[in-house]
């Protein structure tokens, strides 16, 4: 591979060191989206380059930790996008309610917030005893986050709004309970959630599920880690399951383009095909 400046061997560099000494594999991430978090902890640090950034990186674990934290993906609000939220209720909620039992993934959930929006939006529509929402991530601290189910307050005002547009049913304030400067999610929502950690780039499928939700988190991937992910879905979902994708994300121009049909195209909603 030719490099156009030193900056991006070194990049690269470091990206090999990570994955070679931690197992975190960043090196078919968006270029952009790497060098823009790379260089900002650089001066955040105060480090002259990005060589003397890798070796802080390879002996010092409170740091390299740091860095992980800089370069995952845990941008989210509670029912993000209403409009998709609205199209779930309408076209993805009938399909579910054919099942006796039901799996969804949230691959990439972050801090939790959309997999709490999904639970309440299955509690409405009385699908959540009979549904298992296996939320998973790479990152620990994040995920451990999603498990406390505690966001803070200032959030609220337009989760309440996010909430309403998506065609709520109830008053969202029955969801939480306030606690200081935070509100703490209801423990029924916690219930038949399965948090896990699970790494998109380097684990494999982990169970046979009816729904994936995974959005805004392939537009940090390059297009072979792209494709390689959409194989993940595939193979994870049941034949006629449906994919939830972000607004910017496609499988326009992937390997998968012709195995599903579109549900709600502007909301990237696929369904796999038969």
């Amino acid at each position: 591979m030719q490099y156009k400046d030193t900056s991006d061997l070194e990049i690269s560099l470091l990206l090999e060191a990570i994955y070679r000494k931690y197992g975190y594999d960043f090196r078919e991430y968006s270029q952009a989206h790497i060098r823009r978090r790379i260089l900002n902890r650089m001066a955040l640090s105060g480090f002259e380059d990005i060589a003397q950034m890798q070796s802080m990186v390879l002996n010092n674990v409170p740091f390299a930790s740091e860095l992980l934290q800089d370069l995952s993906i845990t941008v989210t609000e509670m029912f993000r996008d209403p409009a998709f939220y609205r199209s779930l209720r309408e076209k993805v909620i009938p399909i579910l309610k054919t099942y006796p039992f039901i799996k969804i993934w949230h691959a990439g959930c972050a801090t939790g917030e959309e997999a709490y929006s999904m639970a309440i939006l299955l509690q409405e529509e009385g699908l959540y005893d009979r549904t298992t929402i296996y939320a998973t991530d790479f990152n620990q601290l994040a995920l451990n986050r999603a498990k406390e189910g505690i966001f803070s307050n200032k959030l609220i005002k337009e989760y309440t709004s996010n909430y309403q547009l998506s065609g709520g049913k109830e008053s969202f304030s029955s969801y939480y309970t306030s606690h200081y400067d935070n509100v703490i999610m209801n423990q029924s929502l916690k219930k038949n959630i399965v948090w896990a950690n699970h790494n998109l780039v380097t684990d494999s499928v982990f169970a046979e599920v009816h729904l994936i939700l995974c959005r805004n988190v392939l537009i940090y991937f390059d297009q072979n880690l792209q494709n390689k992910v959409q194989s993940l879905f595939y193979n994870s979902l049941i034949n006629g399951g449906v994919l939830s994708l972000g607004s910017k994300e496609s499988i326009r121009f992937t390997d998968y383009f012709e195995d599903y049909s579109e549900l709600d195209l502007k909301q990237r909603i696929f369904k796999k095909k038969y």
